[in-house]
């Protein structure tokens, strides 16, 4: 059955015969003990997303289940997150997330731009993911991050109707938590491994060593080559010359006039084409807080007093 009500132990309820989740020796535990869940970037923004479209108090269940170790197992394939979570019945449930993977012409365009600077090559290669690579997805046409539960296809075999489910919500935090020890496991679930990536960036790297540097024209003046000083200083002598396309940050300054050097001095420290924006953040509403905590208890207002402090805070955040 999809994971979508109240769940074991639910507020209807229909399961609250079931109790507390059964004891687990060995589950996967969050190495977060108190307080919010995700260290980087990139876990903090997947964390947005879910967090974004939460009802009631299922993520904070869902956050009690995975720092209690009721996670039996975790796995992250392209396309989907599969996972056991033991809840109140004897028998664990079975949860999946997918997500569609990249096509590989998404991937090809993608591995082009990450071969072409060295510098992502070199932090991925460090185990980390620099916040511009969000942006070089998102020019891609393929954004990194789903923007919303739409995009999310959750089940959970559990009797609760409600998406997510506190079994759902668990897998969530602790995906978040394995993105954190390595971020590879979000770009293998949208479709490339580590070794995979990796590989192809070392053979598009090697390719365009390969191919022949083109002069600098930096400050004005022409770099000398190998060829013009063999030809007597004279580019392309003896044969055709090749035309080598710029690649990496040469591609910015490929259609700007040469300048002197004295010229640019000034000038050193500025892009010499415009910065795109940073991608605005994801939105989330002002009452997004009072939407996790659920309807306070009858006797300090109860639903009444959850609705006057949502217009409250709609106002103040207008």
């Amino acid at each position: 059955m999809s994971g979508q009500a109240q769940g074991d132990g639910g507020a209807n309820g229909r399961f609250a015969d079931y109790g507390r989740p059964r004891r687990v020796d060995g589950g996967l535990r969050a190495r977060s003990t108190r307080g919010a869940i995700g260290r980087s970037w990139w876990s903090q923004r997947f964390l947005e997303v879910l967090e974004s479209f939460a009802l009631g108090t299922r993520l904070t269940r869902g956050r009690s289940y995975a720092r209690a170790g009721q996670v039996v197992r975790l796995e992250v394939a392209p396309g989907t997150v599969g996972a056991v979570v033991q809840g109140s019945r004897a028998q664990p449930y079975e949860v999946s997330i997918a997500l569609p993977p990249f096509p590989e012409a998404i991937w090809a365009r993608v591995e082009a731009e990450l071969a072409a600077q060295a510098f992502f090559s070199a932090r991925l290669l460090a185990g980390d993911l620099p916040p511009e690579l969000e942006e070089l997805f998102g020019a891609a046409g393929a954004p990194l991050f789903p923007a919303g539960v739409a995009e999310l296809r959750q089940r959970c075999s559990c009797p609760d109707f409600a998406v997510p489910c506190k079994h759902l919500a668990a897998t969530f935090y602790l995906l978040a938590e394995a993105f954190d020890a390595d971020p590879f496991q979000l770009l293998h679930w949208r479709g490339r491994s580590r070794t995979q990536l990796l590989d192809r960036l070392r053979v598009l790297r090697a390719d365009a060593d390969d191919q022949p540097a083109a002069p600098s024209t930096l400050g004005g003046a022409v770099a000398p080559t190998a060829e013009s000083t063999r030809n007597g200083g004279v580019p392309g002598a003896g044969r055709d010359a090749v035309a080598v396309p710029p690649v990496g940050a040469s591609r910015a300054l490929a259609g700007l006039p040469p300048a002197p050097l004295a010229e640019a001095v000034d000038r050193f420290w500025l892009p010499p084409v415009p910065l795109p924006d940073r991608p605005p953040s994801l939105s989330t509403g002002p009452d997004l807080l009072l939407r996790q905590l659920g309807a306070p208890a009858p006797a300090i207002g109860g639903p009444g007093l959850l609705e006057r402090l949502r217009r409250a805070y709609r106002l103040l955040g207008g």
